[in-house]
Formats: C-alpha cells, structure tokens, sequence
C-alpha cells in the first residue's frame, strides 16, 4: 500500500511538475519588430512592450499577453472586393447638401496607439471605426454640394472628413489614432446623369477659359496702358526740367542785362534794339543813321561785322 507520506510527495511533484510546465507553456512570449504587446496582470494592463525580442512573464492565469500590431491598418467604407473587382456598397450611396444622390467610397489609415483602450474599452474598436467613418463621410457629403464634391473641392472634403473622424475616435476612447482619410471614388449612380454632370464641368471649364483669356487681354491692355503713362509721364518731366532750365537761363540773362542796363542805361538799351532787329530781320542790311547836320550820315553795321570777322580769321592763320 502506498503510504500517506508517499502519496504527498507525488501530489507535491506533480504540482511543481504542471507549475513548471505551465511557466515553460506560458511564461514567455516573443515580440516582432511590428508589434506591440500588452502585458496584462490579473485582467489590468501593466506595462506595453514594443521593444522586440524573446520576453518573459508570471505564468497564466497571474499574466497573459496580448500582441498587437504597431503597423498602419486601412479600413475601407463604401466598397469592398469581391472575386478580385472592387464593388460598391450600401453605405457607399449618399444624398448631397442640395439633394442630389452619388456614389462615394473611403479608405481610412488607423493605427493602434493605446493597447489598454483597444482592449478593454469597446468589444469591437474596428466596427466602431468603421461607423464613425461612415458617419462622418456622410456627415460632410450631406452638407457639400455635388459640384464641389465631383470637381476641385476633393482634397477639402477629405480634410473636413478626417477632422470630425478624428474628434469622434476622440470621443470614444477605443485606443485608435486615425492617421489620414482618402476619397477613393466619387461616382454619380447611372450613366445619363454621369453623361448630363460632364457636359455641365465641361461648359463650367469652357466658361473658366474664357474668363481666363478675357483676364489675360485685360491684363495686356492695363499693361501697355501703364507703360504708355509711364512714358507720357517721362516726357513731362523731361519737359519740365527742361522749361525750368530754359526759366532759370531766362533769368540770369535778365538779371544780367539788367545789371549792364544799370551800368550803361543808354548804350544797353540801343543793344537791345539792335539785338531784335537782327532777331527779327535776319540777313538785313543794318545802318546807323545820324541826320543832326546838313549831310546825312550813316554807319553800315554788316560791312564792318564781315570787315571784323576777316581780320580776325586772319590773324588766326
């Protein structure tokens, strides 16, 4: 018969047995380099781990791990694949702010930032991403017009998107940072409307060019407008100094002749006469008459001048 002391010892080796067993099961795990993972303690996050690597802990049910990963997720809203084609979904349809129905698919990039809420705060994060996305690109639709959504205004209505998304994840506290939002495809839902829509953007561009060439020959014309003052302005100015100049000349001639007249009043003033004549008449025989006597006399003035104009060349030769 087995006796009691017996029958310890093998109860006692059998639990250091499972003990060990369970530590060699249990008691570590390993960490990828694109993971993360949450070292939980009697149902509480303790500590996250993203340092890659072999890693130990206290055996179940003391601590377990949960590995998650650190890499960038996409979530897609409006269309899923199917057979290797891309189809759109229910939540894909949507009515604009001025009631106009389209077609319009998401890609959300997510990222788990918070392993404690993303494990402990909802059931199912990923749905809940999925239906703030959802809201939120229905949100900014319904408040947008068709133009805007189907034109130029794309890269707005992404960023209006993402900010309310951002500021619901936020408000849920499901351990998800959502790093950026993409409109994949914005459709109209049949043909005749796709074919009506394209016939408006191409009158609507047709009319930009015009309004674009017709700004373009604005341009030219105020241009050449503002060089042709410019010149104009010049000129003036050119003229301006230079009446000023002449004004100034006029004035120190003035300033002179009336110093002489003051010196020799007489002789200054018959200068003056002379000085118009020959302005007046150019090329006239001048003569200086005098009559006081019997015998008239006079004085021819070019023959001297030419007479005066010869000596001096010859003395200069």
């Amino acid at each position: 018969m087995v006796s009691l002391k017996q029958l310890i010892v093998g109860l006692l080796a059998a639990i250091v047995i499972g003990i060990l067993a369970l530590f060699i099961s249990t008691g570590w795990y390993i960490v990828d380099e694109t993971d993360q993972a949450a070292l939980i303690t009697f149902g509480e996050v303790e500590e996250t781990i993203t340092e890659p690597g072999l890693k130990f802990k206290l055996p179940w049910p003391i601590q377990q791990v949960e590995i998650l990963s650190r890499t960038t997720n996409n979530l897609r809203v409006g269309f899923e694949e199917q057979n290797g084609e891309l189809n759109y979904t229910d939540e894909a349809k949507m009515i604009t702010g001025d009631e106009n129905i389209l077609l319009a698919d998401l890609v959300v990039q997510w990222r788990i930032t918070n392993p404690e809420e993303y494990l402990f705060s909802a059931d199912n994060p990923e749905q809940i991403l999925f239906n703030a996305s959802s809201a939120s690109l229905r949100g900014v639709i319904g408040s947008s017009r068709i133009d805007d959504i189907l034109t130029d205004q794309r890269p707005e209505i992404e960023a209006r998107v993402r900010e309310n998304l951002i500021k619901l994840i936020a408000n849920y506290k499901i351990g998800i940072t959502v790093m950026d939002v993409k409109l994949q495809n914005v459709e109209l839902p049949n043909e005749e409307v796709r074919r009506a829509f394209t016939e408006v953007t191409d009158a609507r561009e047709e009319r930009l060019t015009k309004i674009n060439e017709a700004n373009k020959y604005r341009n030219k014309l105020i241009n050449e407008a503002k060089g042709e003052q410019d010149a104009i302005i010049s000129r003036a100015e050119g003229t301006r100094a230079e009446r000023m100049e002449r004004a100034r000349g006029d004035v120190a001639r003035f300033n002179a002749l009336y110093n002489e007249y003051l010196i020799n009043p007489e002789v200054t003033r018959q200068r003056l006469i002379l000085e118009t004549l020959e302005a007046v008449l150019p090329g006239t025989e001048i003569y200086i008459m005098d009559n006081n006597s019997d015998t008239v006399s006079y004085l021819p003035i070019r023959p001297i001048e030419r007479r005066s104009d010869q000596a001096s060349e010859g003395g200069n030769n």
